[in-house]
């Protein structure tokens, strides 16, 4: 049995990381994606040994999940090693099916199976289930090549990875394994349009829509949003603990640009912050919160819709998040949320549904590890969760979808707002745990898929940047400067319209599970009757 050298296998795993991680924002150098899986698949082709298998495809995995992300390090160091090492694991598993499958059927029976697990495999992983972690869907490399990818509103981000995924396969059934096929001289032809075509409809689509956005902005009403990034040290805020000044100061930063045609007011992700919380059914009465009541009475059409570390108080357990109070026999529920107010008070809270594992959650079978999280900065018990998606009315104007920081990476739980009404996506964010790495930039370029996937305009406000308007195309219409104080103020135009993928959701990756099912349930009927025959 033939065996690839142990050199050769490392430097290909090597590669296909690497050529992953330079097509990935914020490097952008966006044709290698269509060639990072080849190495992989040259390593099963060759390798026959099975654990000299994984070992390969694994230390590729890692290599790409560990360029790509390493940067999660700044935050928590726990989370930082169940994001690489646990997801790379996890992307093993397609790897895994394709092998067994390879052993009983074709190569394009097998190269087929190897895509369609792979779509299986984000969709499950976008799934809550504790250690959701799509942050890589190979869909999202494109997040900064807009005009490319204008089709996502037909077929979300897993369209993106199934176009990916197939050019690759393509590049190598045509030109590294070749020895089969039936009409060589058609290769360049159909490889080079199956790259094109999209872009072509893509940039056709685009030429549509940007003819259809800017008629819209002529028809856009008077009144504007303002997005606040105040620019506080994440840390320094937490040890600080001054809800009152706190407060003052993003009171003060938010009066330079507010007018009297301003409807809504944005603040970032914890900008209402104390150690202990803020009590939701209080928060009128606070008198730390006097500044922020101040300026909503002065301005009475003006909405402010804010981030708050909140808590509430019950007399029995309310729900399976929430956690007894001593033995008074209450219990208590915290929440990382978002808050609506005016003039008049709250309006409506929003809490914090896909929690990021490891920091704010746990899955039910790592729970014994509580008390080791919270060492290492996590959470043991974590945050209690809003399951319900209801948005967010703004007078008869805007209607909110919220998402909370790592909640805009999930393209199908952010168009269910949408399905029930929204007209503006509002992502409230703190990246600066990260630093001044790449994590902050492809927080920022993911949001621009959820622009496309909706055709609705992104309104982000992020502490320490970037804060930014993008409009229905996946376009920038301004930004602040990261790690610097600013605020900016747009009018935006809203659109009813229901693309294909708030109405179908991730259709593609559907489908794919099952295509996969059925590939696994003939591969287990062909290994029965296998075992059976005498």
């Amino acid at each position: 049995m033939s065996s690839i050298k142990t050199s050769s296998g490392i430097l290909l795993a090597i590669l296909s990381g690497f050529l992953f991680w330079i097509a990935w924002t914020p490097n952008n150098f966006s044709a290698a994606i269509f060639f990072a899986f080849i190495p992989l698949l040259i390593i099963e082709e060759k390798e026959s040994r099975g654990l000299r298998y994984f070992f390969f495809i694994y230390t590729g995995l890692f290599t790409w999940n560990l360029l790509t992300t390493w940067w999660i390090w700044n935050s928590t160091m726990i989370g930082a090693w169940l994001a690489i090492a646990v997801n790379s694991l996890l992307m093993y598993i397609p790897w895994w099916g394709y092998r067994k499958i390879k052993k009983h059927f074709s190569l394009n029976l097998s190269l087929t199976a190897l895509l369609v697990f792979w779509l299986s495999f984000e969709y499950l992983h976008q799934m809550d289930w504790g250690l959701s972690w799509p942050w890589l869907t190979i869909g999202n490399a494109l997040a900064d090549r807009t005009s490319w990818i204008q089709w996502y509103e037909y077929t979300g981000t897993c369209g993106g990875t199934a176009w990916i995924i197939g050019i690759n396969l393509l590049l190598y059934r045509f030109y590294i394994h070749p020895s089969s096929l039936n009409s060589p001289r058609y290769k360049h032809w159909i490889t080079g349009s199956s790259i094109l075509f999209p872009i072509i409809i893509s940039l056709v689509i685009e030429i549509n829509e940007k003819q259809r956005h800017d008629l819209a902005k002529i028809k856009t009403r008077s009144d504007n949003i303002v997005i606040l990034q105040p620019n506080m040290d994440p840390y320094e805020k937490i040890s600080s603990d001054n809800l009152q000044a706190l407060t003052q100061r993003l009171v003060r930063q938010s009066k330079k640009l507010i007018d009297s045609n301003t409807t809504l007011l944005v603040w970032p992700e914890t900008a209402l912050y104390t150690a202990g919380g803020i009590n939701e059914k209080t928060v009128g009465e606070n008198n730390e919160l006097q500044p922020l009541m101040q300026i909503l009475s002065e301005h009475p059409q003006l909405h402010l819709f804010s981030g708050i570390e909140s808590y509430r108080i019950f007399p029995e357990k309310h729900s399976v998040y929430s956690r007894p109070i001593d033995e008074s026999g209450n219990y208590y529920e915290v929440y990382n949320a978002a808050v609506l107010m005016d003039q008049t008070g709250v309006h409506q809270y929003y809490h914090k549904s896909m929690l990021v594992p490891g920091v704010e959650t746990l899955p039910k079978f790592l729970l014994f590890l509580g008390p080791l999280f919270e060492q290492l900065g996590g959470t043991a018990g974590g945050y209690a969760r809003q399951e319900i998606r209801t948005p967010v009315p703004v007078k008869d104007h805007f209607v909110i979808a919220p998402a909370i920081c790592y909640e805009s990476i999930y393209g199908e739980f952010l168009s269910e707002y949408i399905k029930k009404g929204s007209n503006l996506i509002v992502i409230i964010t703190n990246d600066g745990w990260w630093g001044n790495t790449p994590g902050h930039q492809q927080h920022l370029a993911y949001a621009r898929l959820r622009a496309i996937e909706t055709r609705k305009w992104v309104v982000r406000s992020a502490n320490t940047g970037i804060s930014t308007f993008i409009n229905p195309l996946g376009e920038k219409e301004q930004s602040a400067v990261w790690w610097k104080e600013g605020i900016i103020k747009q009018s935006v135009y809203t659109d009813q319209r229901m693309t294909l993928f708030v109405q179908w959701g991730d259709w593609i990756s559907k489908l794919a599970l099952l295509l996969a099912s059925f590939i696994f349930i003939v591969y287990l009927s062909k290994i029965f009757r296998s075992n059976r025959t005498p």
